[in-house]
């Protein structure tokens, strides 16, 4: 019998956020990063890729260790260098080739790195980096997050990253340029002869062709969307590239994913060609639910932080893979998943975040369930957080030692879970703990079912709530009171 798939689909204590799932026979593969579990940085683990079959999307495994660092002749220990968010694609060959940015120290430095494997979850071989036609390295640009799809028999590679500047901090007459070229040094590790006259033009997502071999490319990138310095005017402007660059092909037309200057969305543009004409088409996922149904960014309903996944068809659905943050920081996220729609007019319109995900609807209101499966999770002032750790008190999403559950509930706390089907009445069990003292109000969508009180507790405790619902409902529970709650389980019976 199938089990139900929910948010995160992977188990709680694997970490492989900037997901990329590919169909490959009767199974989706997704290639990411590999993030520790309450780590303090980005990527520090190998490669992992986990699959399920096409038509058991709970189903999912994974082989063991898909590629090392230390295979990448170009890796050593006293940089630090980690791979970050890598693509796969199948060759013409029938290998399946894997490209990654082998990134460290504070530096994304070029080019970009491949390895191969005749099975799509590995193991990989290391295969070489991508270099110009005399052999040379390939830096030109920013050399980060590639993405590669197999056009036909064309191999088409696409890269590149932005940094973001808050637009309340960029003078009048713009960024100057003597920053940006500071930054492209310091962090891009770039030379004045390359960053030239208009060092912004740099920051854009670019393309390349690649031949045979799998590495050399055809001729010189081609830029497609501007980052947000050079996007005023544009069809981007306000939702300019990031980073994240993924690529997609539906009925003749080609939708770049990627994450935009806010970085915790993810949108797409459309164009009939490869390599130009992109437009800007709209947000298809935010990890804080930020401009679903008009929601601003001070009223996001989880943490927000970095974003990076794609689209792909699955057993005739479509999906867009996301991630999400935990703990204190942005160096332990969680793959996700919701389902979406690709309309006839090619538009995608922008899903919400939901404790379901991959499931075909919405969760039986029966069984036990991970409180950690939440997709809202806010005291009303969440925040965006960047590469160190959010101080401030709030309720984050953690774990000690086996145990994974939600703390930092204090007054005011909002927990929703996106959705459960009910059929009359049940009996919820809550499985938590802590120094709160006050009452629980629980609800579904807007009815009120009841309120209990809580006590103080070291252990974990059980405290119970009758409930009568029918039908698709949101479950959420608010805390008003003193002190701090921790919340394991979900039971209903």
């Amino acid at each position: 019998m199938k089990k139900q798939a929910v948010n995160p689909y992977l188990p709680l204590n694997v970490y492989i956020p900037d997901g990329e799932p590919h169909v490959f026979g009767d199974r989706v593969y997704v290639y990411g990063s590999h993030d520790a579990e309450g780590g303090n940085d980005f990527c520090v683990l190998d490669y992992e890729v986990w699959s399920a079959p096409v038509d058991d999307l709970s189903d999912w495994s994974c082989p063991g260790t898909a590629y090392s660092a230390n295979q990448d002749p170009d890796w050593t220990p006293t940089r630090g260098y980690a791979m970050y968010a890598p693509d796969c694609v199948q060759g013409n060959d029938g290998r399946y080739y894997l490209y990654y940015a082998l990134a460290g120290g504070g530096l994304y430095t070029g080019p970009i790195h491949v390895a191969v494997s005749d099975h799509p979850d590995g193991p990989f071989q290391y295969h070489g980096s991508v270099r110009n036609p005399d052999g040379s390295p390939m830096t030109e640009y920013i050399t980060f997050d590639p993405a590669v799809i197999n056009d036909n028999g064309i191999i088409r590679l696409y890269y590149g990253t932005s940094i973001f500047v808050p637009p309340e901090r960029i003078p009048r007459d713009g960024v100057p340029k003597d920053m940006l070229r500071n930054v492209l040094i310091r962090l891009f590790d770039k030379k004045d002869e390359e960053i030239s006259e208009v060092p912004s033009h740099m920051m854009w997502a670019n393309t390349v062709e690649l031949e045979a071999d799998m590495l050399t490319i055809r001729h010189h990138p081609r830029r497609i969307v501007p980052g947000q310095l050079d996007a005023a005017g544009t069809s981007f402007e306000n939702h300019a590239f990031h980073e994240a660059s993924s690529i997609r092909k539906i009925g003749g037309v080609y939708y770049f994913i990627y994450s935009s200057q806010h970085q915790h969305e993810l949108c797409y543009a459309v164009s009939k060609y490869p390599d130009k004409d992109f437009v800007y088409g709209g947000v298809i996922v935010d990890n804080g639910d930020i401009s679903y149904q008009g929601r601003i960014e001070k009223d996001r309903i989880m943490m927000t932080g970095n974003n990076h996944g794609s689209i792909e068809q699955i057993g005739g659905q479509w999906y867009v893979f996301y991630h999400r943050q935990t703990h204190r920081n942005t160096f332990s996220r969680q793959g996700c998943a919701e389902r979406i729609d690709v309309l006839p007019n090619g538009r995608i319109p922008q899903v919400d975040i939901t404790s379901c995900g991959l499931n075909s609807g919405p969760l039986a209101a029966k069984g036990s369930y991970p409180a950690s499966i939440c997709c809202c999770l806010t005291n009303g002032h969440m925040p965006h957080i960047g590469q160190h750790d959010h101080m401030d008190p709030m309720p984050v999403i953690t774990h000690d030692g086996e145990e994974h559950f939600l703390s930092g509930i204090t007054d005011r706390t909002l927990v929703g879970y996106k959705f459960f089907s009910f059929n009359g009445s049940c009996t919820l069990n809550l499985i938590c703990r802590g120094t709160a003292e006050g009452v629980l109000k629980v609800r579904t969508n807007e009815k009120t079912q009841g309120i209990v009180s809580l006590q103080p507790a070291n252990a974990w405790t059980r405290i119970s709530l009758s409930l009568h619902a029918a039908g698709k409902k949101a479950l959420y529970l608010s805390f008003q009171g003193i002190g701090m709650l921790e919340l394991k389980e979900l039971i209903f019976e």
